[in-house]
């Protein structure tokens, strides 16, 4: 099993960011508080098309640059031949350690593989990089995500049909969500409680493509589906269109993930049963610490590993929060991820809770 020692002290403190939402794609020169130039970052990123990872960026960047270190980011706009062209032209930049969100876990593997025989450190940041000898996988733990979203549709709908909705196919993060989601859908499944009536998968996590996918669900089951798990906010939405073009939306149970704007408003307006929140805060600004300290080439102290086809991988997992109308004021807008007034926009002002005090 693959061990670094000594220790790197992360910051546990759920910090609110405001994200910027600019293209970083530019250089984004830093330096410390002595002045002196910091490491050079490299952060690849799948695609920066969704919330999730513009809000990810965004809190890396500052803190990377509050360490002094300048950060390069790229966006493959879900393009896994353009993430690997990225991030070989990344390499030609003189970058000191690389940070990659991959598209394709499997495809990227390569260019990976390269960083890390030219010396350069390689995170993987919240999905697996699989066949490449990486140094580190920082991430949440996606087998209890999706554990999270079946507990909390298996409370509300204990019998019935269930429709899956699962991620890119191309995402290992998909297959863990799925796996988690099994975990606790198997035993009810055994005991005839639960049906799974069908199963698909969303390339790119398209939201278009979960509203077909639902859309034929619908047709196939005669709108007899009392569940349905989907493994993201988008997904979700993609699906709950269709179901409301039915009259449905509110009355079959559905999860989600991510807590992104679009997702958490259906949270609170009824539609969407949940999400799973995974503070971006934390892992975007443990992810930039620890990119700064093993590119100065200090030792690190993982509690955990993972596999990934070419060895054991140190590992950081931080624990997802379930969410749903009850704790969104206590959890995602406590944290300042999203603000009160953005996700209850669609609620009438007697329907709101007490909004927090800032």
């Amino acid at each position: 099993m693959k061990k670094v020692k000594n220790c790197l002290f992360f910051s546990a403190a759920l910090v609110a960011l405001t994200a910027c939402g600019q293209d970083l794609e530019n250089n984004n020169e830093a330096s410390g508080e002595n002045g002196e130039e910091g490491l050079t970052i490299g952060l690849a990123v799948a695609d920066l098309t969704l919330e999730r990872w513009q809000n990810d960026r965004d809190i890396f960047v500052e803190t990377a640059e509050e360490h002094g270190a300048e950060v390069l980011v790229q966006s493959a706009d879900g393009d896994e031949a353009e993430q690997s062209s990225q991030v070989e032209n990344m390499l030609t930049q003189g970058i000191d350690v690389l940070v990659i969100i991959p598209h394709n876990s499997d495809s990227i593997s390569a260019v990976a593989q390269q960083a890390v025989d030219e010396g350069i450190p390689v995170i993987a940041y919240d999905r697996l990089i699989n066949n490449a000898e990486i140094d580190a996988y920082i991430s949440f733990d996606n087998i209890r995500v999706g554990e999270m979203q079946a507990e909390y549709l298996v409370d509300q709908v204990p019998e019935g049909n269930y429709y899956l909705i699962g991620g890119a196919p191309t995402d290992n993060n998909a297959y863990m969500f799925r796996e988690g989601q099994m975990n606790i859908l198997d035993p009810l499944v055994e005991s005839g409680d639960i049906e799974i009536v069908g199963d698909q998968w969303a390339d790119d996590w398209s939201a278009s493509e979960a509203l077909t996918i639902m859309e034929n669900a619908l047709t196939a089951n005669n709108n007899e589906i009392d569940a349905v798990v989907a493994s993201n906010d988008n997904t979700a939405g993609g699906a709950i269109q269709a179901l409301e073009a039915e009259n449905m939306a509110g009355d079959v149970a559905i999860s989600g993930q991510d807590a992104d704007l679009a997702g958490t408003q259906r949270v609170v307006q009824g539609t969407q049963s949940m999400t799973v929140y995974k503070p971006i805060h934390l892992i975007a600004s443990e992810a930039a610490e620890l990119a700064v300290s093993l590119g100065n080439g200090e030792d690190v102290d993982f509690d955990d590993t993972i596999e990934n086809e070419v060895g054991e991988i140190p590992s950081i997992f931080l624990d997802p929060v379930s969410v749903d109308g009850d704790n969104m004021v206590d959890t995602v807008i406590a944290d300042g991820f999203q603000d009160f007034e953005d996700v209850y926009s669609g609620v009438p002002e007697e329907d709101r809770p007490e909004q927090p005090e800032e």
